[in-house]
């Protein structure tokens, strides 16, 4: 199965503070915008999502059909094709895609441990 680009989206409390801290670690902003509270971090090929206010826990995301520049990338594995093959494994879903549609969707399910997943895709 191919996820797509990985990043971990992080409950932030100011985000101010966050991004200065992730600078120093020699991440830079990709996208996002500091007024909406929410940035997209970037060193290399990791990427960290810094949202204020936006959920309660942390969260791994996966954006198939995209890359970590967020560029598309071809073949890729559609989002319903993902949620069909997790359901079809007996993997609890808390969010599906619509599966009588196509390019954008998402679904969120949950590990063993309780942290979230998200596999969002944006094609």
């Amino acid at each position: 199965m191919k996820l797509g680009a990985f990043s971990v989206s992080l409950n932030v409390k100011d985000i101010k503070a966050s991004k200065q801290f992730y600078e120093t670690l020699g991440f830079s902003q990709f996208a996002g915008d500091i007024e909406q509270n929410y940035l997209i971090m970037k060193n290399g090929n990791a990427i960290i999502g810094l949202f204020q206010g936006m959920f309660e826990q942390n969260i791994l995301t996966f954006n198939p059909g995209w890359d970590e520049n967020a560029q598309k990338v071809e073949p890729f594995d559609d989002v319903r094709a993902i949620q069909k093959h997790l359901k079809n494994n007996n993997i609890k879903l808390e969010s599906e895609a619509d599966e009588t549609t196509s390019g954008p969707g998402s679904t969120v399910l949950f590990d063993p441990d309780g942290n979230t997943i998200l596999i969002d895709q944006h094609v």
